[in-house]
């Protein structure tokens, strides 16, 4: 039974890579913080199919005696500071945890696990203010944000560990991807779930900042899968992983409120105050190479992908519930 071990198994991708592999037959480690309260929400189904492991990508020491024991086949690095408004206001931390901690992670399997497969979860981000149009893996990187800088770094130190020493290790590029499990800080599900909350009566507008900026967005439950097809592959390399396809905020909003039989134009505000200090205004990725190489390729569109979200948001707010579980 192949083992893999998974950092920020709690979160979206996490949750649903988890399950991918659960139905590989692999054995599956989840890295978590050690703190008062684990959010297990996303995994809870999976808690008596997985293994929760202690360890901390700020100390070196936690991740050393979890590659020793282990030994993991694959390692899946998901775990980040992952927030892009966050990482102004935190943006040491960010460096901490999103950069320096991949090298951390890095060092351990060097030391202790070197002939494991390592995936680094990269982020579109590092485009920022973009080079060209699409953006592809060999699009030069021009972040806007301490959390696309601090991506940057993971991705290239990957590159540099793999180059250096011959370890096994990718990176996926991956644009952005949301599902019913997505965080409420996010503009999605920020949007989805206010909707829910409008259509219900529990609320009466939504405040929103930029609504021209362009993204490229997918559903997490197909990119998981590209990540796990990175890493079958007979040599270690860098993809793009996104739909091609780009859409406004405006287009989420209007796409969310339709979902829910709701006119947006009655319940969103312009807040400037919401307004990115380093705006990026477009996105949209060329993943050909994905395609040719992993056989990958988005199985979900952009309005049925909202539509999921809208709908899991009206069944939680019913209930009573903040945080996705659905599937």
């Amino acid at each position: 039974m192949a083992k893999a071990l998974i950092t920020g198994i709690t979160g979206q991708d996490g949750s649903y890579l988890a399950e991918l592999l659960l139905s590989k037959k692999y054995k599956v480690y989840g890295l978590v913080r050690r703190a008062s309260h684990v959010p297990t929400e996303r995994i809870r189904h999976l808690l008596d199919r997985i293994e929760i492991l202690d360890a901390d990508l700020m100390d070196p020491s936690s991740l050393d005696a979890v590659m020793s024991e282990i030994q993991p086949d694959e390692i899946y690095n998901l775990a980040a500071q992952s927030f892009v408004p966050t990482s102004w206001k935190q943006p040491v931390l960010t460096g901490e945890v999103t950069a320096l901690g991949v090298t951390r992670i890095l060092e351990s399997i060097r030391r202790h696990a070197p002939k494991a497969r390592f995936y680094q979860a990269s982020s579109s981000e590092m485009f920022g203010k973009v080079r060209e149009t699409p953006q592809k893996e060999t699009t030069p990187f021009y972040p806007r944000s301490p959390y696309g800088v601090a991506k940057c770094y993971g991705h290239y130190i990957t590159v540099n560990y793999r180059e250096s020493f011959g370890l096994f290790a990718t990176s996926g590029i991956c644009f952005n991807h949301e599902s019913p499990r997505r965080g409420l800080e996010f503009v999605t599900r920020k949007v989805t779930h206010a909707v829910a909350r409008i259509k219900l009566g529990f609320a009466k507008e939504l405040r929103m900042g930029n609504l021209q900026a362009k993204r490229d967005w997918g559903y997490a439950g197909d990119f998981v899968e590209a990540m796990w097809r990175m890493l079958q592959q007979g040599k270690p390399d860098d993809f793009v992983i996104a739909t091609g396809e780009t859409h406004t905020v405006q287009e989420l909003v209007e796409t969310a409120f339709s979902a829910a039989d709701l006119d947006w134009k009655r319940y969103v505000k312009v807040d400037k105050s919401l307004l990115r200090p380093a705006e990026v205004d477009l996105l949209i990725g060329d993943a050909s190479k994905a395609r040719k190489m992993l056989g990958w390729k988005p199985t979900v569109g952009f309005k049925e992908l909202i539509r999921r979200m809208v709908e899991s948001d009206v069944a939680l707010v019913k209930n009573g519930h903040a945080v996705a579980c659905a599937r």
